[in-house]
């Protein structure tokens, strides 16, 4: 896992391939995706797993604010997480988890939020094993009924 570019052509098919997911299994306004623009803001980093030229996976988090679903308390949401089909089983979702929760502790912050579909089976079981809770919505989401709302202390 290393700091990567979310704009890297490579990492710009992952994404495409995620947000072609996303959309076979919500409607769009359902679905609330950072584009590789956005990725590039300073308050966010954004890691890849390579096997070669090639990302097999990647996640990132982006340092937020405290707000009152937080109690005030600044937090990191995790955001894009995305594991290739061909390189699942490997155990990168989780090392992904422990990348991002360790940037987030080494900036002093020691919440992780994240907002994920309700059908997303796998990734709610990766985030539930990684010690991911349920819990109410945040940062503007609407509980529409389709997310699912975790958080971690880290």
């Amino acid at each position: 896992m290393r700091l990567t570019r979310p704009d890297h052509p490579e990492v710009l098919a992952l994404l495409a391939e995620l947000d072609r997911y996303l959309g076979s299994l919500y409607p769009p306004e359902a679905n609330h995706i950072l584009d590789a623009s956005a990725l590039l803001a300073p308050e966010i980093d954004f890691f890849a797993a390579w096997q070669g030229a090639r990302p097999v996976a990647c996640g990132a988090v982006r340092r937020m604010a405290g707000e009152p679903a937080t109690g005030g308390r600044p937090y990191g949401e995790i955001k894009r997480m995305m594991t290739h089909p061909d390189a699942r089983g490997q155990g990168l979702g989780g090392r992904m988890l422990s990348v991002l929760e360790s940037t987030l502790r080494g900036r002093g912050i020691g919440l992780a939020l994240l907002e994920t579909g309700r059908d997303q089976v796998e990734a709610v079981r990766l985030y539930e094993r990684c010690g991911y809770r349920l819990r109410g919505a945040f940062g503007g989401y609407p509980d529409n009924g389709l997310s699912a709302f975790y958080e971690k202390a880290v």
